[in-house]
C-alpha cells in the first residue's frame, strides 16, 4: 500500500519576512503508523503540515506522497490521498449550511444523489454531528465547527489524515469522542498537538519539532520519558506520566 507513505527529505521553509520555518526536516511515514508532531509554539508544525498536501509550497527539498512527488501535476491526486484539518475551522468552512459544506468534497469526487448523501450522513455520525446537518456554520459553536470540519475530510474517505491541533476547542466529551474516532481510523494518521495525553495514548511514534529542526524522532514513550530533550525544547511529559499533585506520588 505504497499510497500511504509520506516521505520528506531536507524540507526548507521560509516565510517572505525572512523567517525560516522549517530546516532540512526529514523522515519516512509507512502505511498505518499514528504519528504525532510535538512542538513549542513556533516550532513549524503547522507549517510543516501545510507542506503535506501542497498548501505551501517547498523552498527547498522534496516531498512524495506514496508514488507521485508532490508537485502541481500530482497535486489533485494527492489532495484525494491526503485528508487535512485545519487549525482554525474557519479556514474549511464556507459554505451555507453543514450539509454543503460535508457534500462539498464528495461532489468534487463526481459522485451524486444517494452516494453523496450517504457520505455525508455517515462522516457527520462518526464525529457526533448529525444534528447539525442544516444549520449554516456561522451558527455553530467553535467545538461544533471542529466536528463538522473533521467531518468535511472524513467524507473524502483519505488515506491518509493530517490534522493541526485536533482537540483544540473541544469540551472533554467532543475530546474522548474524537479520540475513540482516531482510534477506529486504520489508515496513516499524522497529527500536531499540544494534547500530550492524547499523544501518549494514541501514537507509538512522535517527532519533537524545536525552531524548525527535528531534535528526536522515535518511540512515543522513550520521547516522553527524556526529560533532558523535553526541557530543551519547552515541553513537559503529560499529566499522566507526572507525579500526584496532591500526594506527591
Amino acid at each position: 500500500m505504497s499510497h500511504h507513505i509520506v516521505e520528506v527529505k531536507n524540507l526548507r521553509h521560509v516565510y517572505p519576512d525572512g523567517t525560516e520555518a522549517l530546516r532540512s526536516v526529514s523522515f519516512r511515514i509507512t502505511h498505518g503508523e499514528s504519528v504525532a508532531i510535538i512542538g513549542a509554539n513556533g516550532a513549524g508544525k503547522s507549517t510543516l503540515l501545510l507542506h503535506l498536501n501542497g498548501y505551501l509550497s517547498t523552498n527547498e527539498g522534496a516531498i512524495r506522497i506514496g508514488d507521485f512527488p508532490l508537485n502541481k501535476s500530482t497535486l489533485p491526486e494527492i489532495r484525494r490521498t491526503v485528508g487535512m484539518v485545519f487549525q482554525d475551522p474557519d479556514d474549511q468552512l464556507f459554505m451555507p449550511t453543514v450539509f454543503d459544506d460535508v457534500a462539498f468534497g464528495p461532489l468534487n469526487l463526481g459522485l451524486t444523489g444517494a452516494e453523496v448523501e450517504e457520505r455525508v450522513d455517515d462522516a457527520l455520525s462518526r464525529v457526533g454531528a448529525g444534528h447539525l446537518r442544516d444549520k449554516p456554520p456561522y451558527r455553530l459553536s467553535g467545538g461544533e465547527k471542529k466536528r463538522v470540519a473533521i467531518a468535511t475530510v472524513l467524507a473524502m474517505s483519505p488515506d491518509i489524515l493530517v490534522m493541526d491541533e485536533p482537540t483544540s476547542g473541544l469540551d472533554p466529551f467532543a475530546r474522548r469522542q474524537l479520540m475513540a474516532l482516531l482510534k477506529d481510523f486504520h489508515h496513516t494518521r499524522i497529527f500536531t498537538s499540544h494534547d500530550l495525553d492524547m499523544v501518549l495514548e494514541l501514537c507509538e511514534r512522535t517527532i519533537v519539532l524545536h525552531e524548525g529542526e527535528v531534535r528526536a524522532d522515535g518511540s512515543t514513550l522513550d520521547i516522553f520519558q527524556d526529560e533532558a530533550l523535553l526541557r530543551s525544547c519547552r515541553l513537559e511529559k503529560p499529566f499522566a506520566m507526572q507525579g500526584c499533585p496532591v500526594c506527591g506520588r
